[in-house]
């Protein structure tokens, strides 16, 4: 989860409430009324980026005589990670394309016109592939069902590994780092790996749980982080994304930057099982796909 700076200190307030385990509420109308105001007064035909500060929020609340905003920064978490823009705005946008609020600094953002979905969704039609589970059962007894119960079940049973083809380590969880034009982002694990070449790998992973949803900005800015950073922009940047979905199935995918836009370029769905639920057909059918 790739985030600002002020989006850190209230993701971290909302940890400490409990709030994080919550189905997101619906946005307050206050918020979608200024965000429309903000977008719309400052949209031609044809823009790309729209830049704005976080204040200009409050500005617009003012103009429409709305009762003040006091939790900005959540209003705009809200849109960035978990819930779809406006229709005002998001219908602008010429077909194929989407916007999406990109940091640009402490306290600035930009629209940013992008192509392709906003967000990153499993496919419902994908094979499930089953996997002997060597979570730690202390480990499966207390987790939180949130994505670091995901990251935990990735790493302890080497997903990474096998989704890309490659050795790889778990480097740093709550990668903080500041990036140019952006600000402080965050992101959920970074990887380092080896493929049998002896290329070597970066792998930023964003990882939600059951109803949060995939945002390709975060994909965005880890790409940004990799392409900046000393050392890691010297390594392969292999971003990789994972839902955790209601069937306890892990879908991972591994997404490019292409014409400004997030695509999967690969997806795969896991399900960690006993031993025993592996069966001989199964063991063929996945000998054959080999």
């Amino acid at each position: 989860m790739s985030e600002s700076a002020d989006e850190l200190e209230l993701e971290a307030q909302s940890l400490e409430n409990g709030k994080s385990k919550k189905k997101p509420k619906k946005p307050d109308t206050r918020y979608h009324r200024s965000l429309v105001y903000v977008f719309s007064s400052h949209h031609k035909a044809g823009a790309k980026e729209i830049p704005f500060e976080r204040e200009a929020l409050t500005a617009a609340g003012k103009k429409l005589k709305l009762k003040p905003l006091k939790n900005l920064g959540d209003a705009i978490y809200s849109y960035r990670y978990r819930v779809p823009l406006p229709h005002e705005i998001t219908s602008t946008a010429p077909e194929g394309y989407s916007w999406v609020i990109m940091p640009a600094g402490k306290g600035k953002y930009r629209f940013e016109l992008i192509k392709g979905s906003p967000f990153i969704q499993p496919r419902t039609d994908a094979v499930v592939i089953k996997i002997p589970d060597a979570t730690p059962e202390i480990i499966t007894a207390n987790d939180q069902g949130d994505e670091q119960a995901v990251l935990a079940r990735i790493r302890y049973n080497r997903l990474i590994d096998i989704f890309l083809g490659l050795t790889a380590y778990s480097l740093q969880n709550h990668f903080r780092t500041f990036v140019k034009d952006m600000g402080q982002i965050e992101t959920d694990e970074v990887y380092v790996g080896v493929n049998k070449q002896g290329q070597q790998f970066v792998i930023p992973v964003q990882a939600k749980g059951n109803d949060d949803l995939l945002a390709v900005i975060q994909t965005k800015q880890d790409l940004a982080c990799c392409r900046e950073k000393d050392k890691l922009k010297e390594l392969t940047c292999r971003p990789v994304s994972a839902q955790f979905m209601k069937d306890k199935t892990i879908a991972l995918f591994e997404l490019v930057e292409e014409e400004g836009g997030v695509r999967v370029a690969e997806e795969r769905h896991y399900k960690l099982v006993a031993s025993s639920e592996i069966t001989i057909e199964d063991r063929a059918r996945y000998a054959l796909k080999s």
